[in-house]
């Protein structure tokens, strides 16, 4: 016996079927996806006593943006791993990390320290309004993410396979390599390197 069905729940099952998949962002990052435009920053104060925008970058074929800070001992440990990656491709790749996090050994004070102890090879930026990393959807540290030529997101998570040991996966180098070459990043999210959270500040108003 055939069941009845009334028009009204054919016509609602119909618009329910051809009802576009929902907008969403990546896997891991919540607020973009591989592909998206990058939000922008400008004005941030940098080690180097100057203010840095994403629009001074235009001459490089792709930036490489790392959300890090002095204190997480996983950053820290990458910092040689950051610094030899920005020395490797400095003639087309701009290197940029920026630190969010708003407690004293974070501060720019102590940023400018490390900087010069550590002779760091690329702009490490300060943000205490937290908004860029908001905006990236940026929650640990380190956190990088590749922008192409137009500056879109090529791949954003992890610099590699392994905080610790013998790294086995160069997702960055890796993805890096394919986006030169213009083709799409063979892995392009992963979840962050197993760092610490960036120490989001109490929320006031949305950023």
């Amino acid at each position: 016996m055939t069941r009845f069905v009334p028009a009204f729940v054919l016509a609602a099952l119909a618009v329910v079927g051809s009802s576009p998949a929902p907008v969403h962002a990546g896997k891991f990052n919540k607020v973009l996806d591989v592909g998206s435009a990058a939000p922008a920053w400008e004005n941030l104060a940098g080690t180097d006593g100057k203010t840095h925008g994403l629009a001074d970058l235009k001459d490089k074929a792709a930036v490489v943006v790392v959300f890090t800070c002095n204190s997480c001992p996983v950053a820290v440990g990458y910092e040689g791993r950051i610094a030899a990656f920005a020395k490797k491709h400095a003639d087309t790749v701009a290197v940029v990390a920026i630190n969010v996090n708003t407690g004293k050994d974070d501060a720019l004070p102590a940023m400018k320290e490390r900087a010069a102890k550590k002779n760091f090879p690329f702009a490490y930026l300060y943000d205490p309004t937290q908004g860029i990393a908001k905006r990236y959807g940026a929650k640990y540290t380190p956190e990088v993410f590749l922008l192409d030529k137009d500056r879109k997101v090529a791949y954003m998570g992890a610099i590699d396979d392994k905080a610790t040991g013998a790294v086995s996966v160069r997702y960055l180098e890796d993805a890096l390599a394919a986006v030169t070459a213009g083709k799409s990043a063979p892995t392009a999210e992963t979840s962050a390197a197993a760092g610490c959270g960036i120490r989001f500040n109490a929320k006031k108003s949305d950023d």
